[in-house]
C-alpha cells in the first residue's frame, strides 16, 4: 500500500510564525502524501480571555460551552486553518482546509460523562470518518488540512480534541494506506524528566507509560496525546512518533533521530 503521513501540530508551532514557516517548508520535502491535523488551543484561550469568557480544562480537555464553541470554530476552522493552507500553497502544496462538517469528513457524538458535562465536545470513532472522500482528495493531489471542529450531521458543531482526530483518522485510513502518525509539538519528544529538555524517551511502551503517569512525570495534556497514540497502534497504524517541529523532517526519515516512538500496544 502507498505510504500516507498523518501529522498533528499544535502548541507553540502554531503560535510562532517563524517556526510554523520552517515546519511548512519541511513538509514540502516529504515527497509523500500527507494529511495535516491542527489544534490551536492557545490562540483560542487568548481570544476567550480578551472577550472575558472563562475557560476550563480537565486533563487537557477543554470544557466547551456555547460561547467557547463559537471561539473554537472561529480560531480553528477560520484563522489557523486558512493561514496554514495559504502557507502550504506558497510551497506549491495544493491543499484544502476542512472541518469535520466539510465533505462530511468526520461525524461526532456529544461526549457523555458520568461526572462532567463537557458541553459541546464531540467524540469520534473510526466508523465516523469519511475515508472515501479523503482518499479521493489524496488521489487528486490535494492535501487535506483538518481542524478540530466536527459535527453530528444534525446541524450541531462540536469541539473535538485534535490528538484524538489524528489518531482516529490514522486508524480509519490504515486499511487504505500504510499510515505513519506523527505528533509534533514544542518538546523534542516524551521526556523522562520534565525539567530536562534532552531526557527524551526514545521508545515508549504501554507499561512504561503507565509507570510514568502514576509518578506524575507524564501528565495533563500529554496523557490524552499518548493514549491516542497507543489507540492508533492497536488499530493498524504502522509507525507512531512524537517529536518537535524542528526535528520533524529528520525524525520521519531517520529512525535514530531525536524523538519518541510508540513501540508496543496495550
Amino acid at each position: 500500500m502507498k505510504t500516507l503521513n498523518i501529522i498533528k501540530i499544535g502548541g507553540n508551532i502554531i503560535d510562532d510564525e517563524l517556526q510554523l514557516n520552517d515546519f511548512i517548508q519541511s513538509l514540502a520535502s516529504l515527497n509523500e502524501p500527507f494529511i495535516l491535523v491542527h489544534g490551536g488551543g492557545k490562540l483560542a484561550t487568548d481570544l476567550a480571555e480578551k472577550l472575558n469568557i472563562p475557560q476550563q480544562l480537565i486533563e487537557g480537555r477543554r470544557i466547551t460551552d456555547a460561547e467557547t464553541l463559537k471561539i473554537a470554530t472561529m480560531v480553528y476552522a477560520g484563522y489557523i486553518n486558512k493561514n496554514i493552507v495559504a502557507k502550504l500553497q506558497k510551497q506549491n502544496i495544493n491543499s484544502i482546509g476542512l472541518s469535520g462538517a466539510d465533505g462530511n469528513v468526520m461525524k461526532a457524538k456529544k461526549r457523555v460523562h458520568q461526572e462532567i458535562d463537557f458541553g459541546f465536545v464531540g467524540d469520534i470513532t473510526v466508523e465516523q470518518v469519511n475515508s472515501e472522500f479523503l482518499e479521493l482528495l489524496l488521489q487528486n493531489g490535494i492535501t487535506p488540512v483538518i481542524c478540530a471542529i466536527t459535527h453530528d450531521k444534525q446541524g450541531q458543531l462540536f469541539n473535538t480534541n485534535a490528538d484524538s482526530i489524528a489518531s482516529v483518522l490514522a486508524s480509519a485510513l490504515a486499511t487504505l494506506f500504510e499510515v505513519k502518525l506523527t505528533y509534533c509539538f514544542e518538546k523534542k519528544g516524551v521526556l523522562n524528566n520534565p525539567e530536562d529538555e534532552n531526557s527524551v524517551i526514545k521508545n515508549l511502551d504501554w507499561e512504561t507509560f503507565q509507570k510514568l503517569k502514576e509518578e506524575g512525570i507524564i501528565n495533563k495534556g500529554m496523557i490524552p496525546k499518548i493514549n491516542n497514540a497507543f489507540d492508533a497502534l492497536a488499530n493498524g497504524v504502522k509507525e507512531i512518533g512524537i517529536t518537535s517541529a524542528e526535528n520533524f523532517a529528520n525524525f520521519i526519515k531517520n529512525n535514530s533521530h531525536e524523538g519518541t516512538r510508540i513501540t508496543s500496544s496495550f
